[in-house]
């Protein structure tokens, strides 16, 4: 049996929720999978409709984390055949009782927003100590397993593993033509998936498209997700009267959301470092790749990894403008979109669940 410890799971939406749904239900063809997971809305009905055994834990944030521990150590202490524990985060792994994790093979999964708090502080005390606890850390690529080392956690335990992803799924006929009459005969069509916070550079996109109407004048920009910038990007749209080329949607379902990258030519996210937030990885760049479409990302965090530069995409200076803008130009020029889609296609290969799980059982072995 595998143990999933998790703050971060579906229906809740997210890099993070994505990862834990895909390690649960990869582990799942090895093995029996317990999961326990923070309440979300419409978890139940997520719940019914899951192969897993999950059990959900709810109420006041301040007491759900001891109640979920102590589900968790009871569990440890009445089962004696878990062959390997993983926890989403070192907060996970915080109230669980080391005599219990010293049973088994523990991983705890590290991403660069999570762990990026100054060496000596008392967040920072609290993470490596956690992480102590585990026998296997899993940075989600090389830049996070770099500021892991930087914040002092054990490097001897350090393992970089990237986030899979499902094989992609078949468009339906309803979505496909619901994302075409979004589209229309628009050219280039630009999409992003992420949640709108400013590490993720939609203010910078939004300039953008202002500056290439006159170059491309159908060009249609659509951004997928939630946030608290939400208002101020909608205010800039307004501000820079580029409504009928900008379009945002919230709260649709997955097979939209697939239809939207799949008629794209380009999936656009010119991440940067705001204050502490970075990108660890950036797992909507490989999942725009199964669908065939190329990337533009930013240089600073895990995006260099997740896209191959001048092969999959190419990566920009999400602070610069005249780099964002720059790089549309060549991914357009002669066509390159074209090729940068059939690579990324070919590259995001590498990143399915069915590979990427067994550098997971490698380490339980």
């Amino acid at each position: 049996m595998f143990l999933v410890v998790t703050r971060n799971f579906p229906p809740d939406v997210g890099g993070m929720q994505i990862l834990m749904g895909g390690l649960s239900e990869s582990l799942l063809n090895h093995g029996p999978v317990k999961v326990f997971a923070n309440e979300f809305t419409d978890s139940q009905k997520y719940d019914k409709k899951s192969s897993l055994n999950i059990e959900r834990v709810g109420g006041l944030k301040i007491f759900r984390k001891y109640r979920k521990a102590n589900l968790v150590n009871n569990f440890i202490s009445e089962n004696a055949n878990i062959r390997a524990i993983f926890a989403d985060h070192w907060k996970s792994l915080e109230l669980l009782k080391e005599e219990n994790l010293n049973k088994t093979k523990t991983f705890c999964l590290v991403h660069s927003k999570e762990i990026n708090h100054e060496i000596g502080s008392a967040i920072n005390k609290r993470l490596v100590k956690s992480t102590n606890k585990a026998n296997f850390v899993i940075a989600n690529s090389h830049f996070t397993k770099k500021l892991a080392i930087n914040v002092g956690i054990d490097k001897n335990k350090i393992h970089v593993i990237y986030p899979g992803v499902n094989l992609p799924k078949k468009i339906n006929h309803d979505s496909n033509n619901k994302a075409k009459e979004i589209y229309k005969d628009s050219f280039p069509k630009v999409i992003t998936v992420a949640r709108l916070d400013k590490r993720k550079g939609h203010d910078k996109i939004l300039m953008l498209i202002k500056n290439l109407k006159p170059k491309f004048p159908k060009i249609k920009y659509i951004s997928v997700g939630l946030g608290e910038e939400e208002e101020n990007l909608i205010s800039l749209t307004k501000e820079l009267s580029i409504e009928n080329e900008v379009t945002f949607l919230k709260n649709i379902n997955e097979e939209f959301k697939n239809a939207l990258i799949a008629n794209s030519n380009l999936f656009l996210m010119p991440n940067r470092i705001e204050k502490k937030s970075v990108e660890g990885f950036g797992i909507s760049f490989i999942e725009a790749a199964t669908y065939g479409v190329g990337a533009i990302g930013g240089k600073d965090g895990g995006s260099c990894d997740a896209i191959s530069d001048g092969n999959t995409g190419l990566i920009c200076n999400g602070n610069d403008l005249n780099s964002i803008y720059e790089n549309f130009i060549k991914f357009f020029q002669n066509e390159n979109f074209i090729n940068y889609g059939a690579n990324a296609k070919k590259f995001s290969e590498n990143f399915y669940w069915n590979k990427i799980i067994k550098n997971y059982l490698k380490l339980i072995n």
